[in-house]
């Protein structure tokens, strides 16, 4: 099989592209990639020289791309290339619309065209909006209230309404926040950790009482890689980690994990504007495939915290070079 993979270079379509590298013998794997801010050549470092990987510079909302892509034909597409974070799109909406909207479109268009076996949308929980109380389930409307997030809905129904209009083999998966290794140092996860190990604060947003779905990128990986091998035709799927906690929860954790103390090191800022103020998802439709998850949260973010440590050089090209905020 070949898979054309978009937005490899980022961070979770990184670890996906590892992960079905090293689970399925028989995939060769086309990424393509547009090289914003966010991608990291050497995320894949450990994949360059495989065989059954190619790596193409190229824009989502570039048909010719796209086609350039897809040129030996390829049996599924899996779309990772976004614009994804919050604070971001309240700056630069537009961007957001672009890559997110258009991209996808273009995407769909040549799905079509060259009567591609599975397009695998991957999308966020973030799209139900504010669940003040229980879980989001597949089903449930669409409640968008930031521009992120308003764009990633306007993506998933393109694809719900070509499986409708045009019977385009379609899947989305809808994953809840995400951590783990190699995540860009703007999210709070690998923002919180840089920043203590250089003993900076960290900016905590309102009173620190929004509520947050953790999932390990390991364990959404597989669960995207699942959907796209198993799940049915036209169909959306929620993954989530099961781990609700508060970002003062949160950032307590992540503050005794590097060493700090609460008093001198958590800086409480103005509230992001539209801030939502808890998600929560039920993967019961995916469990049905037989996936779970695996990585517990404080193991997970006890080795996320390690890795950061470990990597120093990573991240701090990043700060060098003046691309993300800190406190």
């Amino acid at each position: 099989m070949r898979w054309l993979v978009t937005g490899g270079l980022g961070f979770i379509g990184a670890h996906f592209i590892r992960f079905a590298l090293n689970a399925l013998p028989h995939v060769e794997i086309v990424n393509l990639d547009a090289m914003t801010y966010a991608a990291s050549p050497e995320r894949l470092a450990g994949v360059k020289d495989d065989p059954r990987y190619r790596m193409i510079h190229g824009n989502i909302c570039d048909p010719a791309a796209v086609d350039r892509a897809i040129d030996d034909g390829v049996d599924a597409i899996v779309n990772f290339a976004a614009e994804t974070h919050v604070d971001r799109s309240i700056l630069v909406p537009e961007t957001f619309v672009q890559t997110d909207v258009l991209g996808t479109h273009v995407l769909l268009e040549a799905a079509r065209e060259h009567n591609v076996a599975r397009y695998l949308q991957v999308s966020t929980d973030e799209v139900y909006g504010h669940v003040p109380e229980g879980e989001s389930s597949e089903d449930d409307a669409l409640r968008p209230r930031s521009p992120y997030s308003a764009s990633k809905a306007g993506a998933d129904l393109q694809v719900l309404a070509y499986w409708t209009t045009y019977g385009t083999p379609v899947l989305i998966t809808r994953g809840s926040n995400t951590y783990g290794a190699y995540q860009y140092p703007e999210k709070i996860i690998p923002l919180f950790i840089t920043n203590l190990i250089d003993d900076l604060a960290v900016p905590l947003y309102g009173d620190g009482l929004q509520v947050r779905d953790w999932l390990h990128v390991d364990d959404h990986v597989r669960g995207i890689l699942e959907v796209l091998l198993h799940g049915e035709i036209g169909a959306v799927y929620n993954i989530g980690g099961g781990n609700l906690r508060t970002n003062l929860e949160l950032s307590r954790m992540l503050v005794d994990m590097c060493g700090r103390s609460m008093e001198s090191h958590v800086e409480y800022v103005t509230d992001r504007p539209g801030h939502d103020r808890r998600y929560a998802v039920n993967c019961a439709k995916l469990r049905e495939l037989g996936w779970a998850p695996r990585v517990e949260f404080e193991d997970g973010l006890r080795s996320t915290a390690t890795w950061y440590r470990e990597n120093e050089a990573w991240w701090r090209q990043y700060r060098k070079h003046g691309t993300w905020v800190k406190s």
